[in-house]
């Protein structure tokens, strides 16, 4: 965890909360300590917490932010939703997503009806659509505290607020242009960990909610990310992932700007860092630089996720993803030429509005091209507030189930094609976790990010191991640590 040694206790005798951050969060976690205390010794226990992330690594890393606060504060993290203080991180992209949390909010009320004193916390992307706020004021006015995403970094300070007073609190913020380091992490593995180094999104995508919620691109100070890595890596991290919503726009908007392919060259120079991953790029602006950059790199992970979203070049320019297919072709030709041993993933939507059968054979056809090592794909989810949503023509949904099950089995087949690639080659595996189907095993990622299980023990976890791929069941191997 990040800055275990603050004196709290100085914090805690000041009478004013500070101006300046981070130690203004600092004083409210000081002041969040004595309030859990007051309210452990009070029911004789030690009082849990849960926090529960729905969406991307993006939340997965606030995630971590915000356990990180609650742990210092006093809490016992737990995964269930029983504990005294449950929060939903919440994602957006989808309308599904919005809805499993208003499914999981009437559980959630149930649980506080047999337990008055359980507080309930709602923040992430979902929080800044107006339209969900107004719903749960109307409809779950238990929900004790509702943030957004441009002020997670005040949670401490939220958190004495909401424990002060009974009135359901909401904060949410339009947009910001801060961003405060220095605050507690508690990490889900003590072996690898995301890092920030942007936040928001300029792409402006039609289909997609992500700028509305996240706000316009701001770069990290590159200084400030490599002390970051550098103070992980003196606490046991050998890889880390490089988060943005778009890594390739990283540094263009610093005072001295720099280029994401400058930061991954300084980043690569950490003493004692092992890997070095990152997500996402996108096509429109993935340079020649950052190709050189991969290609040479000896830390940088052979996996490069490239969304494609369709193959179509007239849904391509609706979706205002400036780039067409064949521009994309181009791209994904320079990759696999220059690096041989890269895996590509991509991310493609089906049953965008005006998408018919021939777009999805172009985008099948691009399937079938690139190769993809593996392909999420999703059906066209319409979201209020974006150019998509008001588009006319929206597709049928019996055409979309088609024209998706069309696609996947393209994808599936071509993946597991490439997968096999690898049979009986030996390649190194970071050690992530005893596999959860049989204890006997670990599950290790390869470079690639492709899982291998293996005979192996606890003692393995968060090393890199050499492993014989012996025997390819599709999108994992089984293998053989080579002793």
């Amino acid at each position: 965890m990040l800055e275990k040694n603050i004196d709290f206790e100085k914090y805690n005798q000041m009478k004013e909360a500070p101006e300046n951050e981070p130690e203004r969060q600092y004083y409210f976690i000081a002041k969040a300590k004595e309030l859990v205390k007051k309210e452990s010794e009070r029911l004789g226990r030690t009082l849990t917490c849960a926090v529960i992330t729905f969406g991307c690594q993006m939340n997965a890393r606030d995630s971590e932010k915000l356990a990180g606060i609650l742990e210092l504060a006093g809490y016992e993290l737990v995964e269930e939703e029983t504990a005294d203080f449950v929060i939903y991180n919440t994602c957006t992209v989808r309308d599904n997503a919005n809805q499993r949390v208003y499914g999981r909010l009437g559980n959630l009320n149930s649980l506080k009806k047999k337990n008055p004193n359980k507080k309930i916390a709602l923040c992430g992307c979902m929080m800044q659509e107006d339209s969900v706020i107004e719903k749960i004021k109307q409809s779950y006015s238990f929900v004790n505290l509702i943030f957004g995403t441009h002020n997670i970094y005040k949670f401490a300070e939220l958190l004495v607020t909401m424990l002060s007073n009974d009135s359901m609190i909401i904060d949410i913020w339009k947009d910001t242009d801060k961003i405060v380091e220095q605050l507690p992490v508690e990490r889900k593995y003590p072996f690898k960990s995301g890092i920030n180094i942007m936040f928001g999104c300029n792409n402006f995508c039609s289909y997609c909610i992500v700028p509305y919620v996240r706000g316009r691109e701001r770069s990290r100070n590159p200084k400030d990310i490599i002390r970051e890595i550098e103070e992980l890596v003196a606490d046991g991290v050998v890889e880390i992932m490089l988060l943005g919503q778009n890594v390739n726009s990283y540094g263009k908007n610093l005072e001295e700007p720099i280029t994401f392919a400058e930061l991954l060259k300084e980043i690569e120079k950490i003493d004692g860092l092992e890997r070095i991953r990152f997500m996402t790029s996108h096509p429109k602006d993935l340079s020649d630089e950052l190709i050189q950059v991969m290609k040479e790199s000896k830390k940088i992970c052979r996996h490069l996720h490239l969304p494609l979203q369709s193959g179509s070049s007239r849904i391509l320019k609706d979706m205002n993803r400036r780039y067409t297919k064949e521009s994309y072709l181009e791209l994904a030709g320079k990759l696999r030429k220059e690096i041989p041993d890269l895996s590509l993933t991509t991310d493609i939507i089906v049953g965008f509005p005006g998408e018919t059968k021939e777009d999805v054979d172009e985008t099948i056809d691009v399937v079938k091209k690139v190769q993809y090592d593996n392909a999420f794909t999703f059906i066209y989810s319409k979201r209020t507030g974006t150019p998509a949503a008001a588009m006319e023509n929206q597709v049928p949904e019996e055409e979309v189930k088609e024209n998706f099950d069309r696609l996947l089995k393209v994808v599936q087949e071509t993946a597991r094609e490439r997968v096999k690639l690898l049979e009986g080659q030996v390649a190194d595996a970071l050690v992530e976790e005893i596999n959860e189907h049989d204890a006997s095993l670990v599950t290790g990622r390869l470079s690639n990010n492709t899982l291998v299980h293996f005979k192996g023990d606890h003692s393995l976890i968060g090393k890199i191991v050499t492993v014989t791929l012996k025997e390819c069941k599709g999108f994992y191997y089984l293998g053989e640590m080579v002793e």
